[in-house]
């Protein structure tokens, strides 16, 4: 069975979420404080976390950075769009501005599922009609070949690695240059844009999405 946990100090959130993921099937365990979050962390291994910013003790932010390996998705009133870029860079999978919708949330939960689902086989990467495929380094977009460069290969790959995570140009660079040498600074946004353009051609879709002054990260299917 599926398990998620719950971190959030608030009692009425907590047993709303618990309810709602329970009738969908889902497992529950639950802690209230950032510290209690680490020690529920160390002795349970669940396919997906829901935290809540503003904990007692530990901070939610700090939590968040002692995560690996896990999807998380932030839940928190603060909706400032610094701070989610600032989540999002830190680590987290997707952002809910509380009050939030559930079934919203449940979609979001979903789509997070499928995404660590696909990623326990690392040859084979999928991000709906995108596919990856490591061993002979092929692309294909609803099933239709996609020739793409060593670079722009590498660039997507790296995006469909990290789901709904802005990536820097800077980590773009430094996690594509040893395979990728003819990828500067100067190059790389003529690299994306060429390799928007060959998804684009397939089916008229936009499937990388440029943040500005930031990077660039995987749009919201």
């Amino acid at each position: 069975m599926t398990t998620i946990a719950v971190i959030d100090d608030d009692i009425y959130i907590g047993n709303m979420l618990e309810e709602l993921l329970r009738g969908e099937g889902y497992d529950v365990v639950r802690a209230y404080s950032g510290t209690e979050a680490l020690l529920l962390l160390d002795s349970r291994r669940p396919d997906l976390v829901l935290l809540d910013l503003m904990l007692p003790g530990l901070s939610g932010d700090e939590v968040l950075k002692r995560i690996s390996g896990i999807p998380v998705i932030v839940l928190s009133a603060r909706g400032d769009s610094a701070d989610k870029v600032s989540l999002l860079l830190s680590g987290a999978s997707d952002y809910v501005t509380k009050p939030f919708d559930t079934r919203e949330l449940l979609a979001r939960i979903t789509v997070q599922l499928r995404r660590r689902e696909h990623s326990d086989n690392p040859s084979l990467l999928s991000y709906g009609p995108l596919s990856l495929n490591a061993a002979p380094h092929t692309a294909a977009l609803n099933g239709i070949p996609v020739h793409l460069t060593r670079t722009e290969y590498a660039i997507l790959k790296l995006l469909m690695q990290n789901p709904g995570q802005v990536l820097t140009k800077s980590q773009l660079l430094e996690r594509i240059g040893a395979d990728t040498p003819d990828c500067t600074e100067s190059s790389l946004k003529i690299h994306v844009s060429n390799l928007r353009k060959k998804l684009r051609e397939v089916d008229g879709r936009d499937y990388i999405e440029a943040v500005w002054g930031i990077g660039f990260k995987l749009r919201d299917l």
